[in-house]
């Protein structure tokens, strides 16, 4: 099987498997609900996730270039000696270090995305829950 086959059987069994699971939901042990839950993320979910892509940027950005200068130099010096896969190595370090760059960029706008999304919430709850307990549906609760 060549591996354009083998990709677009993968890709076709994920897409399948995708809709499976996002168009169900398994019953609910409590019974409450009709089924119509929605996505639900707490604050926990969303400060993991957002932690979770500063450790990969960390990483990346320590680990992602480590082979940058060695494979420079060889791929100059394979240029200087009319080698072609000197030029192709400096043509796959370039790509790769756009690449990495992207990829950092993307984790970096998550984890900051994630982060504000967090201290927003925290404050608005904040903010309803002071405006709340001073109204006078407040004292009715009472």
């Amino acid at each position: 099987m060549s591996f354009d086959e083998e990709w677009s059987t993968a890709r076709a069994a994920a897409a399948a498997n995708v809709g499976t699971r996002l168009n169900q939901l398994p019953a609910d042990p409590g019974g409450a609900g009709g089924g119509n839950e929605d996505l639900l993320l707490n604050q926990d979910h969303i400060g993991a996730i957002g932690h979770d892509a500063h450790v990969l940027h960390s990483r990346l950005s320590r680990d992602g270039a480590h082979a940058k200068t060695a494979t420079a130099e060889a791929g100059t010096q394979l240029k200087g000696e009319a080698f072609a896969s000197g030029a192709a190595l400096l043509t796959a370090q370039e790509r790769w270090d756009s690449q990495l760059k992207t990829l950092l960029a993307g984790c970096a706008h998550i984890s900051n995305s994630l982060n504000y999304s967090v201290n927003s919430m925290g404050k608005q709850d904040a903010q309803i829950h002071a405006a709340f307990t001073q109204s006078k549906v407040d004292e009715y609760l009472k």
